[in-house]
C-alpha cells in the first residue's frame, strides 16, 4: 500500500523560507514522477513543481521559478520542496503526488496535504 507522508508546512512571514518533505512508503518502482501541487481557497489545484526519477529533471510553474526548488532522494523515495522568498499568494494547501504508468494504466497517489500560510 503506497502512502505519502508530508511534513514541513506552517506559518511564515513574507520573504521567509520553508521546506516541505514528502516520503513515499510501500513503493519500489524506479521510473516515476513526484510533484508538488497546491490549492488555495476558491482556486483550482495547480502544479507547482515536478521531478522525474530517471534523470532528475525538474519543471516549475512560472509563478515559483527562481524561488522554489524541488529535489529528491531516490533511495528514500522522498521529495522536497524548498521555498524561498515566500509571498502571501503562495498561501495554500500543498499536496505531494506520486505518479507512474504501466502500459495504459496510470497510477496516482496523493499525500494528505500540508498548510502553508504566508502572512505578516
Amino acid at each position: 500500500q503506497v502512502q505519502l507522508v508530508e511534513s514541513g508546512g506552517g506559518l511564515v512571514q513574507p520573504g521567509g523560507s520553508l521546506t516541505l518533505s514528502c516520503a513515499a512508503s510501500g513503493f519500489t518502482k524506479s521510473n516515476y514522477a513526484m510533484s508538488w501541487y497546491r490549492q488555495a481557497p476558491g482556486k483550482e489545484r495547480e502544479l507547482v513543481a515536478a521531478i522525474i526519477s530517471v534523470d532528475g529533471s525538474a519543471n516549475y510553474a512560472d509563478s515559483v521559478k527562481g524561488r522554489f526548488t524541488i529535489s529528491s532522494d531516490n533511495a528514500k523515495n522522498t521529495v522536497y520542496l524548498r521555498m524561498n522568498a515566500l509571498k502571501p499568494e503562495d498561501t495554500a494547501v500543498y499536496y505531494c503526488n506520486l505518479a507512474y504508468r504501466i502500459m495504459t494504466s496510470r497510477y496516482n497517489y496523493w499525500g494528505q496535504g500540508t498548510q502553508v500560510t504566508v502572512s505578516s
